[in-house]
């Protein structure tokens, strides 16, 4: 059993995974070299009953990913719950007990406060900080199916039924300020390519923002804009969703949360912050990190 599941373990011990067989088996998973430093999902949050399910429930999909990995999570900040590591903590540990220094995955899809004080964690100690999750075609997949859940638009483009309450109008809400919800906007291009209507994106904590972003889809025509949280989850406070779906009128499909797509994003990352990549793909260029 890997140490992940046992509650105060500092660092996981990599499994072995087993290779599939047969005609129609998944292409084949790169391998991870012995010795690679382990894969720490940073979390900006502190641990909760909220935030520890979507981490978890993420891991899981990220060990499943790639077979063998190391991963963890740390938090922020120290929370209600005693056994959650956070990031400086988890660092210590690790250069205590003469470990190769993890590669950090910011559990983001775009730019944050959170970034600049996990370089300073890092900083130092020889872990490597990867780029956010997004912009990623992936995450414009997660942010479809959720508004497709909440019954604000068809799940699959080439049905040729419409759904009554379907948004002709969609604000992709960010946390992170306005440099989040500018990043965004290139994952707004693919939202409104998959959905065919009009895509906004605004910032859930500047006043105004999202309201703004509403008036402006309805000005240009739009008579029933949607929400949709471009957000995992543990970034951003609940009450500035409900707020500004209350402010607004308008509802609003969850927040991404444990999709697997956004797993398959950790890993793909963690993968390309030590240069692997599987047989047959070609490299991911890292962005410089904020």
């Amino acid at each position: 059993m890997s140490t992940a599941a046992i509650p105060g373990a500092p660092l996981p011990v990599r499994t072995p995974g087993s290779r599939a067989r047969g005609r129609h088996r998944r292409p084949e998973r790169p391998e991870v070299p012995t010795g690679s430093p382990a894969l720490v999902l940073a979390v900006p949050a502190t641990a909760g009953p909220e935030t520890r399910p979507v981490v978890e429930e993420l891991l899981s999909i990220v060990r499943g990913e790639q077979p063998g990995i190391e991963a963890a999570a740390a938090y922020l900040a120290d929370g209600d719950q005693d056994d959650a590591p956070t990031v400086a903590g988890l660092l210590a540990q690790a250069a205590e007990a003469g470990l190769p220094a993890p590669v950090l995955v910011p559990l983001l899809p775009g730019p944050h406060g959170f970034l600049t004080e996990l370089h300073q964690l890092a900083a130092g100690t020889g872990a490597i900080v990867t780029d956010v999750l997004g912009p990623h075609p992936l995450l414009s997949e997660a942010v479809h199916v959720r508004l497709s859940e909440a019954g604000l638009a068809r799940a699959d483009r080439a049905r040729l039924f419409a759904i009554a309450t379907s948004a002709d109008g969609v604000v992709l809400t960010t946390v992170g300020g306005e440099d989040s919800a500018a990043a965004a906007g290139i994952t707004g291009v693919l939202l409104a390519a998959r959905l065919a209507v009009p895509v906004v994106a605004a910032a859930l904590d500047v006043p105004g923002s999202v309201a703004a972003a509403v008036e402006h889809l309805r000005a240009t025509g739009s008579q029933r804009p949607a929400l949709a949280p471009l957000v995992i989850g543990p970034e951003a406070d609940p009450e500035l969703l409900a707020a500004a779906a209350e402010e607004t009128g308008c509802p609003s499909a969850a927040p991404l949360g444990a999709y697997p797509t956004i797993g398959q994003l950790v890993a793909s990352t963690y993968l390309a912050a030590l240069n692997i990549t599987a047989p047959g793909e070609a490299p991911v260029e890292e962005q410089p990190s904020e």
